[in-house]
């Protein structure tokens, strides 16, 4: 059998990797190929091109690179045309994915889209494009499969994978040790895995940090970097600030930077769910570029009262949103410092959040993997596959 592939970035990496090694398990001869991150790889999938080859976003900043994707896309088609895989899987990436994937299903391969796009918060007219591109939709959150059910697309909820990966009960203490922070309160800053959003939070999440030294003296910060050119920037911008001998920095490693913490302040993304997986109260910043806001707000492209993934998860919000013009150092800190003050919030924070995780930890890779496999038989055994 052989499944082509297209991850987006690291966490599509870490999906595909997953989802490679369990269909291993069932499908041990099994070929992969395609768009695929060092993980990925590992797992035994052919690179063609590496997953960060897809790492943009916003609605403006995109535009240089489409010539670049288009050729791309042209290529993967091309070659999948001439050699058809049993099964098509797109992971997350959907501006790049569902395009290819309806030029592939249309040639009668099968098509599976891992990751819903946010259909339900911006952009639904999307639906439709889904209903043509893909056979089956793998979600990763329990309200997905409901959207897609009522619009005749199937769908498969999975669970979310980080559900499984983080440590149940982290010890804040030990983690405190292994990084060598002595300390009776710290907070972990997250300013973002992408260039553009370190460049829009690192200012204001230093100066936070600045006027919460002052609130707080014996407060220590630790802060995961995602690669060393953001370590750079950011320890740039909390030189200038100051704070340089107050935050312990780090290469990677978020969860544990996490787990140390009493609370977190980051940017908006995957990371959000990664701290309430690991039970942490959050404050959660967004900034993207003005233009990218302008258009977002006056066309109302967004669908949801939230930005922050944990409050679309929880029966109640209970992270603090600070979005674009009103995520400012003041109120950053004035946010975080309320959260270090109130245990009773931050204790009833951390319950809320462990029944999430219950919810969520279903064993992703291997329902993943069971879909994958029944779509590709069922094509096959209807003279659809190749």
């Amino acid at each position: 059998m052989r499944i082509g592939f297209v991850a987006g970035e690291t966490s599509g990496d870490q999906l595909g990797a997953g989802l490679i090694r369990e269909l291993r398990k069932m499908v041990p001869d099994l070929q992969c190929e395609g768009v695929a991150g060092p993980l990925m790889q590992r797992a035994g999938c052919d690179a063609w091109e590496q997953a960060d080859a897809l790492a943009v976003m916003g609605l403006i900043e995109p535009l240089r690179e489409i010539p670049r994707l288009l050729r791309l896309r042209r290529m993967l088609f091309e070659r999948w045309s001439a050699q058809p895989p049993d099964v098509f899987v797109g992971i997350d990436a959907p501006d790049f994915n569902l395009g290819l994937e309806m030029k592939l299903k249309a040639r009668s391969i099968p098509t599976v889209h891992y990751v819903s796009p946010s259909v339900w918060a911006w952009r639904q007219g999307r639906i439709r494009k889904i209903r043509k591109a893909v056979d089956t939709v793998l979600c990763l959150l329990p309200f997905e499969k409901k959207f897609y059910d009522s619009r005749g697309v199937d769908a498969v909820f999975v669970g979310h994978p980080l559900a499984e990966s983080m440590p149940l009960n982290p010890d804040p203490q030990a983690a405190r040790r292994h990084l060598g922070i002595d300390s009776t309160e710290v907070v972990a800053i997250l300013p973002g895995s992408r260039r553009s959003e370190v460049s829009r939070l690192a200012e204001p999440f230093a100066a936070a940090a600045r006027l919460l030294i002052d609130r707080h003296p014996e407060l220590s910060f630790v802060a995961p970097m995602a690669s060393s050119e953001l370590r750079r920037l950011f320890e740039k911008v909390l030189s200038e600030t100051g704070i340089g001998d107050r935050v312990c920095l780090t290469d990677g490693n978020a969860p544990q930077a996490i787990a140390a913490a009493d609370v977190v302040m980051l940017a908006s993304g995957t990371a959000t769910l990664q701290t309430a997986l690991l039970g942490k109260p959050m404050v959660v910043a967004y900034k993207v570029a003005p233009l990218t806001y302008f258009i977002a707000r006056t066309f109302r492209l967004f669908k949801t009262p939230y930005f922050a993934l944990p409050n679309l998860l929880t029966p109640e919000p209970l992270v603090a949103e600070l979005m674009q013009g009103n995520a400012t150092p003041e109120k950053l800190a004035a946010a975080v410092s309320s959260l270090l003050s109130d245990s009773d919030a931050r204790q009833k924070i951390t319950a809320a959040f462990a029944n999430l995780r219950k919810e969520l930890s279903r064993d992703a890779d291997r329902l993943a993997a069971q879909a994958v496999l029944a779509l590709a038989t069922r094509s096959s055994s209807s003279g659809a596959a190749h």
